[in-house]
Protein backbone atom coordinates (compact mmCIF):
# COMPACT_ATOMS: atom_id res chain seq x y z
CA UNK A 1 0.00 0.00 0.00
CA UNK A 2 0.89 3.52 -0.65
CA UNK A 3 2.46 5.48 1.83
CA UNK A 4 -0.59 8.09 0.90
CA UNK A 5 -3.22 5.30 1.23
CA UNK A 6 -1.85 4.00 4.65
CA UNK A 7 -1.14 7.54 6.53
CA UNK A 8 1.57 8.08 8.31
CA UNK A 9 2.44 5.87 11.07
CA UNK A 10 4.87 6.42 14.06
CA UNK A 11 7.70 4.69 13.46
CA UNK A 12 7.40 4.18 17.16
CA UNK A 13 4.44 3.30 18.06
CA UNK A 14 2.80 1.97 14.97
CA UNK A 15 0.13 4.49 15.38
CA UNK A 16 -1.20 7.41 12.69
CA UNK A 17 0.62 10.73 13.40
CA UNK A 18 -3.03 12.57 13.16
CA UNK A 19 -2.74 15.60 13.72
CA UNK A 20 -0.31 17.33 12.00
CA UNK A 21 0.52 19.50 15.41
CA UNK A 22 1.68 15.83 17.04
CA UNK A 23 3.90 15.27 13.82
CA UNK A 24 7.60 15.20 15.00
CA UNK A 25 8.78 15.17 11.05
CA UNK A 26 7.52 18.49 10.55
CA UNK A 27 8.68 19.84 13.77
CA UNK A 28 12.41 18.91 12.59
CA UNK A 29 11.53 20.51 9.49
CA UNK A 30 10.31 23.81 10.73
CA UNK A 31 13.13 23.70 12.84
CA UNK A 32 15.71 23.12 10.25
CA UNK A 33 16.69 19.54 11.06
CA UNK A 34 15.05 18.03 7.68
CA UNK A 35 15.21 19.75 4.18
CA UNK A 36 11.84 19.78 2.41
CA UNK A 37 13.20 17.60 -0.03
CA UNK A 38 12.83 14.88 2.78
CA UNK A 39 9.61 15.25 4.06
CA UNK A 40 7.89 12.27 2.18
CA UNK A 41 11.55 10.34 2.67
CA UNK A 42 11.90 10.27 6.32
CA UNK A 43 10.37 8.38 9.30
CA UNK A 44 7.58 9.95 10.85
CA UNK A 45 7.14 10.04 14.81
CA UNK A 46 4.42 11.94 17.28
CA UNK A 47 6.14 14.35 19.06
CA UNK A 48 5.88 12.73 22.53
CA UNK A 49 7.78 9.41 20.45
CA UNK A 50 10.63 11.65 20.40
CA UNK A 51 11.11 11.89 24.15
CA UNK A 52 14.98 13.60 24.22
CA UNK A 53 13.81 16.26 21.84
CA UNK A 54 10.63 16.64 23.28
CA UNK A 55 11.94 17.45 26.75
CA UNK A 56 12.91 20.57 24.89
CA UNK A 57 9.43 21.79 24.47
CA UNK A 58 8.62 24.51 27.42
CA UNK A 59 4.93 26.10 26.76
CA UNK A 60 2.14 25.89 29.31
CA UNK A 61 0.36 23.99 26.66
CA UNK A 62 2.76 21.09 26.10
CA UNK A 63 3.07 18.30 28.91
CA UNK A 64 6.13 18.34 29.93
CA UNK A 65 8.42 15.52 29.00
CA UNK A 66 10.66 13.49 31.72
CA UNK A 67 13.91 11.73 30.07
CA UNK A 68 15.98 10.14 32.63
CA UNK A 69 19.36 8.75 31.59
CA UNK A 70 22.40 10.47 29.89
CA UNK A 71 19.95 12.19 27.14
CA UNK A 72 18.39 14.06 30.33
CA UNK A 73 18.46 17.66 29.86
CA UNK A 74 19.35 18.13 33.44
CA UNK A 75 22.52 16.14 32.55
CA UNK A 76 23.70 18.90 29.45
CA UNK A 77 25.19 21.70 29.44
CA UNK A 78 22.80 24.49 30.56
CA UNK A 79 23.69 27.00 27.32
CA UNK A 80 22.54 24.36 25.09
CA UNK A 81 19.76 23.19 27.17
CA UNK A 82 18.50 27.25 26.62
CA UNK A 83 19.18 27.42 23.14
CA UNK A 84 17.17 24.15 22.42
CA UNK A 85 14.22 25.06 24.50
CA UNK A 86 14.03 28.38 22.66
CA UNK A 87 14.32 26.57 19.44
CA UNK A 88 12.03 23.77 19.33
CA UNK A 89 9.65 25.50 21.99
CA UNK A 90 9.19 28.37 19.33
CA UNK A 91 9.20 25.65 16.55
CA UNK A 92 6.53 23.51 18.14
CA UNK A 93 4.73 27.17 18.83
CA UNK A 94 5.16 27.29 14.76
CA UNK A 95 4.01 23.66 14.27
CA UNK A 96 0.73 24.75 16.05
CA UNK A 97 0.19 27.91 13.88
CA UNK A 98 0.66 26.40 10.78
CA UNK A 99 -1.25 23.23 10.95
CA UNK A 100 -4.46 23.67 8.84
CA UNK A 101 -3.82 27.13 8.12
CA UNK A 102 -3.70 26.25 4.66
CA UNK A 103 0.06 28.00 4.27
CA UNK A 104 2.39 26.51 1.07
CA UNK A 105 5.32 24.06 2.99
CA UNK A 106 8.04 25.87 2.06
CA UNK A 107 6.59 29.12 4.62
CA UNK A 108 6.71 26.62 7.68
CA UNK A 109 9.94 26.60 8.91
CA UNK A 110 10.99 28.80 11.26
CA UNK A 111 12.39 32.38 9.74
CA UNK A 112 15.82 31.71 9.79
CA UNK A 113 15.44 28.77 7.84
CA UNK A 114 13.56 29.08 5.44
CA UNK A 115 15.37 28.29 1.77
CA UNK A 116 16.35 31.69 0.05
CA UNK A 117 14.80 31.66 -3.44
Amino acid sequence: MARCDEGYLCEVCSQPVDPMSESDLYLRFIIGLVPAEKLTAEPERHIRCNPVQAQFIVDDDFEPVVVEGPFSKTELDADYVRKQEELVTRGWQRLLEVAGAGLPVDEYPLPEFRQKS
